[in-house]
């Protein structure tokens, strides 16, 4: 995957972007801090990382969306981060904030407040108890799951994952020979090292886990590949090094 960079492009639109984006970060420098204590969200020491435009609108990445980011990702640490951890954190945010503003072109598959609950409750269980992700969501800022600007995060999330099923799974097809030639060439042999006590299932009592499989093999490569042509024809400008 392409790294983020700075990219400096001399087409007819980079001087706009560019002063698009300036004009961003001018106002965010002009910008105080005095939101009331509801707002403790926006309280965190705070700098500028990076602005991305995949053509729609300038986005602006803070050092706080990439604590938030982390602390969406259990067993990460969010007190002192790591630099390896907040650039994976990066690059994940540039890529999310590209998806988003494709995804927010089809109005029809933004996710209803169910939805965005749904998302929530799946976050938790992925953690040890609902009280340790509570905690980590106080310790960037966010007063509980009902934080509208935490549910706000979750819905772009949703947003995301709903425009990928709709761009990408529902137009995504395994042949019977694909199948078939997993399970000969991976399964098979796979099944036998890992298990040579047991008898080796069937193609069609795998069908149904090697059609996911290549499934989600298709997804990811279709997802990467359009990630890596929205970065190149993007402007990411990296304002902080994390």
């Amino acid at each position: 995957m392409q790294q983020p960079e700075e990219r400096r492009r001399e087409s007819p639109g980079y001087g706009r972007r560019r002063a698009t984006a300036m004009m961003l970060v001018a106002f965010c420098l002009l910008c105080t801090t005095t939101a009331s204590q509801e707002a403790r969200a926006q309280q965190i020491v705070d700098r500028m990382v990076a602005t991305v435009n995949g053509g729609v609108r300038t986005d602006l990445i803070t050092y706080s969306d990439l604590l938030w980011q982390l602390a969406l990702q259990p067993g990460t640490p969010i007190t002192s981060p790591r630099s390896e951890d907040l650039n994976n954190a990066l690059q994940s945010l540039i890529n999310q904030r590209l998806i988003l503003q494709e995804a927010e072109k089809l109005p029809a598959i933004a996710p209803s407040d169910e939805d965005v609950r749904a998302a929530i409750n799946d976050l938790v269980k992925q953690f040890p108890s609902s009280a340790d992700f509570v905690e980590r969501l106080r310790a960037v800022g966010f007063h509980s799951v009902d934080d509208e600007q935490f549910k706000e995060i979750i819905r772009r999330r949703r947003a995301i994952e709903n425009y990928l099923n709709f761009r990408f799974r529902s137009f995504t097809i395994v042949t019977p020979q694909e199948e078939a030639n997993y399970y000969t060439q991976v399964y098979a042999p796979r099944f036998k090292k890992q298990h040579p006590d047991r008898i080796t299932p069937t193609l069609e009592q795998a069908r149904a886990e090697i059609n996911r499989t290549l499934t989600e093999s298709k997804i990811e490569s279709d997802t990467d590949a359009f990630l890596d042509s929205s970065r190149e024809n993007a402007e990411i400008i990296i304002l902080s090094p994390v």
